[in-house]
């Protein structure tokens, strides 16, 4: 088939899949949802095959222990989650006042009630607490307000207990669908986009799963009023390189300096369990479980989110990330291929190859 006849058809397909995704992305999302779930834990079901289970048995020995862990989180954390971030927000004018009785003790100028500062600060204040409750709210409903509650719970396990169940005969059935021709050239380019899209997503939620409960675990045990949700929230954006740690870091210290002003032991200890972490998340976790090259950079899959999720929503942030997968391995395919032409080589090419072959 022809070069252009096949960019014609590759061109209508992207089309349709973009405008399936704005108009049916509330309908896709337990769906994807699913389907990402299956994706994560299909090694951990070949894993229980290869001890000899069969592939529904580990499915569902796997589905027990997905909801046993959903029910304890519902049961004793996600409540406790709330309840300090809505502690958090509502004492935001209190903390603001601190802060501003803190600062004018040291700059009196800005006793002065007519001070930009002291106006900034009030009105800072008044906005987390006013906005937050709203924002955490808005948050919820655009994860699972799209469909419904109901029909998200019960779709998203469904699906992926059947997509986990089938997920190799799903992989040989599309494999059996490739263009003989090309079937060595697809599959090699299909592996590295799971390469790099595996090495990143299971790696990296394992990554910060385990920093959430040792930065969670850490603050609470420190005595940090709110360590829970910073811990969880500082956990949670380690998906985004140092800004993570940085807003984690930052919010943390700034709670310590507020609540333990003067301690200076308590305030180094918290200060530590942050450095800690980045040193382990560096030097430990990140290279172990995500990979030195896994082919996504940081910079361009913080574009591919923010332009998928600014157009698409919470359905464009989830195909966000194998997308960029895919467009990165076949973007060094082609430039693999570039650099082997005669338009990069050159005539000097050609005539080096004409004169060998005299």
């Amino acid at each position: 088939m022809p070069i252009q006849l096949q960019g014609r058809y590759w061109t209508i397909a992207g089309i349709l899949f973009f405008v399936a995704l704005w108009y049916l992305g509330s309908v896709m999302l337990p769906f994807l949802v699913g389907g990402a779930v299956a994706y994560f834990l299909d090694p951990i079901a070949d894993r229980l095959q290869r001890l000899g289970l069969s592939r529904i048995l580990a499915t569902t020995v796997i589905t027990l222990g997905a909801f046993l862990l959903v029910v304890l989180l519902v049961l004793a954390v996600i409540p406790v989650l709330v309840q300090q971030l809505t502690a958090l927000i509502n004492a935001a004018p209190q903390i603001s006042a601190g802060l501003e009785k803190f600062l004018v003790s040291r700059f009196p100028d800005l006793t002065d009630s007519t001070s930009v500062m002291r106006t900034t600060l009030a009105q800072i204040a008044q906005a987390i607490q006013a906005r937050g409750g709203a924002v955490a709210q808005g948050v919820i409903n655009s994860v699972f307000g799209v469909v419904g509650w109901l029909l998200f719970i019960v779709v998203v396990p469904v699906v992926a207990f059947y997509l986990l169940l089938d997920w190799d005969n799903m992989v040989a059935h599309v494999d059996d669908l490739l263009p003989r021709d090309h079937a060595p050239v697809i599959r090699q380019l299909a592996r590295e986009i799971d390469v790099a899209l595996a090495g990143f997503v299971r790696g990296q939620v394992t990554v910060c799963i385990i920093l959430a409960i040792y930065y969670a675990s850490g603050l609470m045990m420190a005595g940090l009023q709110f360590g829970l949700i910073v811990g969880a929230f500082a956990g949670a954006i380690t998906v985004i390189p140092f800004i993570g740690a940085m807003s984690g870091g930052a919010l943390a210290m700034g709670l310590a300096f507020y609540q333990f002003w003067g301690d200076w032991v308590t305030i180094g200890i918290i200060g530590a369990i942050f450095a800690f972490g980045q040193f382990m998340e560096g030097n430990v976790l990140t290279p172990r479980l995500v990979g030195r090259s896994i082919g996504v950079h940081p910079v361009w899959l913080i574009f591919a989110l923010s332009i998928f999720g600014g157009i698409f929503g919470i359905v464009g942030m989830l195909v966000a990330v194998p997308i960029s997968a895919a467009i990165g391995v076949l973007a060094r395919f082609g430039l693999g291929h570039y650099k082997q032409s005669l338009l990069y080589l050159g005539k000097a090419a050609t005539d080096d190859s004409e004169g060998g072959a005299g």
